[in-house]
Formats: C-alpha cells, sequence, structure tokens
C-alpha cells in the first residue's frame, strides 16, 4: 500500500512589522478568500478615516491568487476607498505581478512594481 501525501491548503494574510503611520503592508500566502480580505479591511478603513492618504505594500511572493468572492470584497474596496490609496508598491518575481501594477497605473493609480529582493527599496519608496 502506498502513502499519499494530502495537500495542505494554507492561506493568510499577515500584517507586516514595517507597517507605521500611513504605510501598510501585507504578505499573502496562498489562494486569499473572502475571509481574508475581510480580515484586512478595519485597518485600511482606519486610515483612510484617520490618516486621510495611505500608501500600501503587497508582498505576493507566496501568493498563488484569490477566490471570486475575494477579488469581490477587493474591487468593492477600492471604489470605495481608492481614490486615499496614495501609492501602491507590488512585490513579488512573477510577470504577471508587474503586468497587475502597469494596469493599476493605467487606472490612474500611483503604483510601482519590485522584485522580491527590492522590498527595501519599496518601503522607502512608500515612504518618500
Amino acid at each position: 500500500m502506498f502513502a499519499t501525501k494530502k495537500k495542505v491548503m494554507y492561506t493568510m494574510i499577515e500584517k507586516l512589522r514595517e507597517s507605521s503611520g500611513n504605510v501598510i503592508g501585507y504578505k499573502a500566502v496562498g489562494t486569499i478568500t473572502k475571509e481574508d480580505v475581510e480580515k484586512v479591511k478595519p485597518d485600511l478603513q482606519y486610515l483612510a478615516q484617520n490618516e486621510g492618504k495611505f500608501c500600501m505594500l503587497f508582498d505576493l511572493d507566496q501568493f498563488q491568487g484569490e477566490t471570486v468572492e475575494a477579488l469581490t470584497e477587493d474591487l468593492e474596496f477600492g471604489l470605495e476607498y481608492g481614490n486615499d490609496i496614495q501609492k501602491i508598491a507590488i512585490v513579488g518575481d512573477k510577470e504577471w505581478e508587474e503586468k497587475v501594477t502597469n494596469t493599476a497605473n493605467t487606472l490612474g493609480m500611483n503604483a510601482k512594481y519590485f522584485h522580491t529582493s527590492e522590498i527595501e527599496q519599496a518601503w522607502r519608496w512608500l515612504r518618500e
């Protein structure tokens, strides 16, 4: 009899310790769910209401995607608070992440792509 390994799906969005003031960062791991997105919304709503404009960093190095429900939550948040986001740094190592950043700029956002090895530069850019 052969033993098979069960694939464990682990997902989370973790607030990064470098977050401070009006700059907040998150690391996305696995396939993000609506519940994961709902956990970060209070932080972002607080920043929008108390800091005015804020900057965001998304570390997507271990991100594998998001559910349709999570995408819907993201879009709803973007429609409500998109004008409050001053800058977005996308950190990763995949071609599609750079394309998403370019699309965000096309939509009028101030977004910049950074390779995973450049995460410190991403934090500096957000704080400029």
